[in-house]
């Protein structure tokens, strides 16, 4: 970041010493910080631009980098030497490690096989796949082609995965006969037969052996193993297909908690730059790192990790339960493999405070510089958290954005410092504000996270949305002109930011705004909590907060327990915040990818059918809150 901060005071005449400045400058001079962006990443191009961006102010529509051509997957693989590239490790599987020359040569032969199955560039090849090399493999491979990639973890039901590859008619599918979590091993096959049957699209299913050696496929129509399909010829050099800026890299989808995934189709040259800019600048990520996320394939983590590639550095992939066979599971793949940048979800270093998990006792993390969170707010209490049991002299970067625009909206700065509870800055010529009711940004104050200029990494449309009605109501309704995200922020006078809760879950008792986040910092104080969600229920023509409580084993929800949960809520956040009830359920709903889903409960609380069950991990837990006759007492 210092060393980008002066490239830009020489490039400019300018004489930045701190973020803030930087930062400023790069919200006012968005086509200059682009461009300059471009340069300072070395993005490889095979045509120069012939303008940066038509329209600076144009939300939505702008048209970024005309005239460029290149191709995302040859800026992935500008390494070909012996160094690292990849390591993985799952469950019940070795530890692999795959150089950057190995990992060229192995996307050469994929490439050259799918070519020789017609696909072409626009196609869709998809992945239902756990996070192993080959899936990496596979999408590179499909976009060196300048085909459009897209994938779901193993874990969807049938029905999830047919909403969101049905939509999009993908022609390869790349699959894996099973995967493994918590020790159990869980077979793909016989749900990838069903899926085929509703995929008429499909021509060619490509077998990864993961939990048997010999997977029956006979029953799965146009199936091949992968070793069978990726090319025997050797001294393949990639051809990279030379691509417009705005070309479709992938497809990424919304929860489908409240109907048919939104289909978001994003540019390769807006996805490359922006999450290079993320990483090199806010992560500070170098050729010499290695970089951990804990993700699956389904989540835009693993797509964001990925692209770690185009910087050199290794990535380290897991799969499985990272609990397994115990809390220190990832710790120890920390410390055995060095790891230096970790990241994960503010649910998972919830889960280690409530473990009482000491990574820093048990392992040696002294390779560890960062530790990433995302997914939900980070309390102040698992701050505290990270840097006693965890590590006490590393960059805790808690970051926001989404899968719309696969990236962050505010992140992490290895030039400033961390505050409990808040992200560090706003990222770099993301022009975000916190607006009031009234439309105006305002600071030190609670408000809807808006973003009031274009970006590159924008969705370029979504599939199916000739009209592009779906992408306008989904980001342009609120405030014309300003892309609105659905979150709620307060921005502060240093710069940072404090995640919320999600706007469209945001309490209103009373006609107050209250953000869940601030609630659900309190019960994770509360001994004997193992997880919580909060909603609002309509009551005598006003809104009610009501507090959902799944207890740890060995405790149970008494008057007492109730009591301490009511002052602690009173006496930290405001007497707004406390619950007018506090119930007990046996589990919690979250999607796939790890997110409490509010609106669902929300939904069942007041008997309102929930969509697309298939998009919950746990839909079963919904039965927890519906029908509830403490609901309809005082």
């Amino acid at each position: 970041m210092y060393k980008f901060m002066n490239f830009i005071n020489n490039r400019y005449s300018r004489d930045f010493v701190d973020y803030n400045s930087l930062y400023q400058w790069s919200i006012e001079n968005i086509p200059d910080f682009w461009e300059s962006m471009w340069s300072f990443a070395d993005i490889k191009a095979s045509k120069p631009y012939s303008r940066v961006v038509d329209d600076p102010c144009k939300m939505p529509g702008a048209r970024w980098f005309s005239g460029a051509r290149l191709n995302f997957a040859e800026n992935l693989l500008r390494y070909k030497d012996d160094n690292i590239a990849m390591i993985f490790k799952g469950e019940h599987r070795d530890l692999i490690k795959i150089t950057y020359s190995e990992l060229y040569k192995e996307v050469a032969k994929v490439a050259e096989s799918l070519k020789q199955t017609g696909l072409q560039a626009n196609d869709r090849v998809v992945g239902f796949m756990p996070n192993i090399p080959e899936t990496i493999v596979a999408m590179l491979a499909s976009t060196s082609i300048g085909a459009t990639w897209s994938s779901c973890s193993p874990d969807f039901g049938i029905k999830g995965v047919l909403d969101r590859f049905g939509q999009v008619k993908p022609k390869v599918l790349f699959t894996a006969d099973g995967y493994f979590f918590k020790g159990k091993k869980f077979d793909s096959l016989e749900r990838i037969s069903n899926i085929l049957k509703e995929l008429p699209s499909i021509e060619k299913v490509v077998v990864v052996p993961f939990v048997q050696e010999n997977p029956d496929i006979s029953d799965i129509k146009g199936s091949i193993y992968y070793n069978d399909f990726k090319s025997s010829k050797s001294g393949l050099e990639i051809e990279f297909k030379q691509l417009p800026f705005d070309h479709p890299l992938y497809i990424m989808y919304s929860s489908g908690t409240t109907g048919l995934p939104k289909c978001m189709v994003q540019g390769a040259g807006g996805i490359l730059i922006n999450q290079i800019k993320e990483l090199m600048l806010h992560t500070n990520l170098k050729r010499k790192d290695k970089i951990f996320y804990f993700t699956t394939c389904g989540w835009m983590m693993w797509n964001w990790l990925t692209c770690s590639l185009s910087l050199g550095a290794t990535i380290v992939l897991f799969d499985g339960n990272p609990f397994y066979p115990d809390p220190g599971a990832l710790w120890e793949l920390a410390q055995d493999e060095k790891i230096t940048i970790f990241g994960t979800s503010a649910g998972y270093i919830a889960a280690l405070k409530k473990a009482s998990a000491m990574p820093e006792k048990d392992y040696d993390l002294s390779s560890l510089k960062t530790v990433l969170s995302t997914g939900s707010p980070l309390s102040k209490e698992d701050f505290e958290y990270v840097y006693t049991n965890i590590k006490n002299d590393l960059q805790l970067s808690s970051i926001s954005g989404g899968s719309d625009l696969n990236g962050c909206f505010a992140l992490g700065n290895p030039m400033l410092p961390v505050y409990a509870g808040e992200l560090q800055c706003r990222g770099l010529a993301m022009k975000v504000e916190a607006f009031d009711e009234d439309r105006k940004p305002v600071i030190n104050n609670q408000g809807e996270l808006v973003c009031t200029a274009p970006f590159p990494s924008m969705p370029i449309y979504f599939w199916n949305d000739p009209d592009n009605k779906k992408y306008n109501s989904a980001y342009f309704e609120s405030y014309p002109n300003a892309w609105t995200h659905g979150d709620f922020i307060e921005i502060n006078d240093h710069g940072g930011v404090m995640m919320l809760g999600r706007s469209d879950a945001t309490l209103n008792p009373g006609g107050v705004r209250i953000g869940t986040a601030e609630i659900y910092r309190q019960i994770e104080q509360i001994e004997g909590i193992e997880d919580s969600v909060v909603v609002g229920q309509n009551f005598e023509n006003d809104v009610r907060v009501i507090l959902f409580v799944k207890m740890a084993e060995g405790h149970e929800l008494n008057e007492e327990v109730a009591n301490k949960i009511k002052t602690t809520i009173r006496t930290s956040a405001s007497p707004r915040h406390v619950p007018a009830k506090i119930l007990t359920v046996q589990d919690i709903p979250y999607t796939h990818n790890m997110k409490k889903v509010e609106l669902a409960v929300k939904k069942a609380i007041h008997n309102q059918p929930v969509l697309n069950k298939d998009s919950l991990k746990n839909p079963e837990a919904l039965k927890c809150f519906e029908n509830r006759k403490e609901l309809k007492e005082d």
